[in-house]
């Protein structure tokens, strides 16, 4: 399909860019993605990929705006309270590229119609909220074959990453299983400007995704701390990559509260508790040991005694599973995660 003279006009500081151009810009026009979740993460993703001319976006969301949501959803306004999100966004969306087809699935993503939903689509953007369906999506995804690009915020810190592309690694390789209970944005709080960061960095994923150009968060993990400003990226290990990554596709061993009180009551000497959290969140609320920030963790080793069972502990689990994986490469003992989440 060729471009309109007026999408030229439009797109023009973009395509003058060379790593995308005419070709990189028809490509966009003829790409198909589909958000889900058009809340925090989605408002932002939603109106950078209509801006950037991608020829047709699916917005799935069920919820209804509500006032709590605008400090951070700042695509809709007072307005909008009570009126379905994803039929609002694509009206408003229209209004910034009459280019763009949007389709509004006024529905929550389920079993019964992931698929149906999903296939029509070149990629797909995970913007929801809870871990059921951020496994469908990813399972679904990898029944289709379809590229993922998946985002996280929760208070300060966000995370990023692209799964399954090109036969990668997917979220499973990172989560194998959802933690005991987990922790969201209505139970966590969360700083307003979080969800434009990592929604914009999801969008930039997309794009270069699209136009196969640029270097991807494919297989790996990006956290940002809006609070420290602390960018990291790490590797994600995939079982069909053990030939290549062995140090890192070892299983991580978790154990439960009631394990580790079993072993503090038994031999108290003989476990290590790290809180890898920032300081500022184990000063608010913990569950004992030292607070060596997962940031940290590289460069303290020597703070780590040898010899004892290290069990690592955070918020809801996710950073927990991080710090076991970076340690298994580099510290000599034992090293565990906790499941249950600090309360």
């Amino acid at each position: 399909m060729m471009l309109a003279k007026t999408e030229l006009n439009r797109y023009n500081r973009q395509m003058i860019l060379p790593e995308l151009g005419l070709e990189g810009q028809e490509k966009l026009q003829a790409a198909k993605v589909l958000v889900i979740g058009a809340g925090g993460l989605g408002c932002p993703i939603l109106q950078y990929l209509t801006a950037a001319g991608v020829g047709k976006i699916g917005i799935v969301d069920d919820d209804a705006v509500e006032l709590s949501n605008l400090h951070r959803q700042i695509l809709y306004n007072d307005n909008d309270i009570g009126l379905a999100k994803a039929k609002v966004a694509a009206t408003k969306l229209a209004l910034l590229n009459p280019h763009v087809n949007f389709t509004a699935y006024n529905e929550r993503l389920t079993a019964e119609n992931a698929i149906s939903i999903c296939q029509e689509y070149d990629l797909v953007m995970d913007c929801s909220d809870n871990f059921n369906t951020r496994y469908l999506v990813n399972d679904t995804c990898i029944s289709l074959g379809k590229t993922l690009v998946f985002g996280s915020i929760l208070a300060f810190e966000g995370q990023v990453a692209v799964f399954n592309h090109q036969g990668g690694a997917n979220y499973r390789d990172l989560y194998p299983a959802p933690p005991a209970e987990s922790m969201n944005c209505v139970a966590g709080g969360v700083i307003g400007i979080l969800p434009g960061i990592i929604g914009l960095y999801m969008a930039n994923e997309a794009i270069k995704l699209i136009c196969s150009i640029g270097e991807t968060l494919s297989g790996k993990l990006m956290t940002i701390d809006a609070l420290t400003n602390r960018i990291s990226v790490y590797k994600i290990a995939s079982e069909r990559q053990t030939t290549i990554i062995t140090s890192e596709t070892k299983a991580i061993q978790e154990i439960d509260k009631a394990t580790l009180d079993q072993w503090l009551s038994e031999s108290p000497d003989k476990v290590f508790l790290i809180d890898v959290r920032e300081d500022y969140e184990h000063e608010e609320n913990n569950m004992g040991g030292v607070n060596i920030s997962l940031y940290e963790l590289k460069n303290s080793l020597t703070a780590i005694p040898k010899h004892k069972k290290v069990v690592c502990y955070c918020q809801t689990g996710q950073r927990s599973k991080m710090a076991v994986r970076l340690l298994k490469g580099i510290y000599e003992g034992e090293v565990y995660g906790l499941i249950d989440p600090l309360r």
